[in-house]
């Protein structure tokens, strides 16, 4: 018995340590955007790098971080850094993530950002995205895009008691042409919900 129960917990860790690590050089992809367009991640070879954020519509953390997303593409996609939200849950297990519900939440909060549906949970599952929100901060090299940060948007689900900006430091360092003093934090949030084996 404590033979498979070690094994179990092997494969989860092995679950959790999936997915990129940073200074990988992200595959690029194609999903649905909530328009009806087709986006690939790596389309636009002009921009600087993408943040690339795992959300849902239910969440509650998700939605508390819902203004500070927005915020980050107001600040950033101007200067090279757009960002692109990507919802991978279930809508079996939670049907107001939809694809419906998505381009219902987007027209109502006016995303200025694409918000692509990954069906299948293939891209969450690539990236290793275990929580919405979950944030990964690429920067071009040549013709690819690679890691540069992996993590939450910043400390506190309460905007009032935020200290630490992770995505917005990340992103203004690189822009700086500075290495990122903070590559990584735990993303925090609701786990994704994932379809059944």
């Amino acid at each position: 018995m404590k033979k498979y129960l070690w094994i179990a917990v092997f494969s989860l860790m092995g679950f959790a340590q999936g997915g990129y690590q940073i200074g990988d050089t992200v595959r690029d992809f194609s999903l649905k955007n909530v328009d009806g367009s087709t986006v690939s991640l790596n389309g636009n070879k002009t921009t600087k790098g993408v943040i690339v954020a795992f959300t849902c519509n239910t969440c509650p953390v998700a939605k508390a971080y819902e203004e500070r997303l927005i915020g980050l593409h107001q600040s950033f996609a101007a200067k090279g850094y757009p960002v692109v939200a990507i919802q991978s849950n279930d809508a079996s297990l939670s049907p107001g993530d939809s694809f419906d519900q998505m381009k219902a939440r987007a027209k109502e909060k006016n995303y200025p950002f694409p918000y692509l549906y990954d069906e299948s949970q293939a891209i969450a599952k690539t990236f290793g995205a275990t929580n919405t929100p979950h944030l990964f901060v690429l920067k071009r090299v040549g013709e690819d895009l690679q890691v540069a940060y992996i993590g939450a948007i910043d400390n506190a689900k309460d905007p009032g008691a935020v200290t630490k900006h992770y995505v917005d430091d990340a992103v203004s360092e690189l822009l700086d042409g500075k290495p990122v003093t903070t590559p990584s934090a735990r993303a925090v949030g609701c786990g994704i919900k994932w379809k059944s084996m």
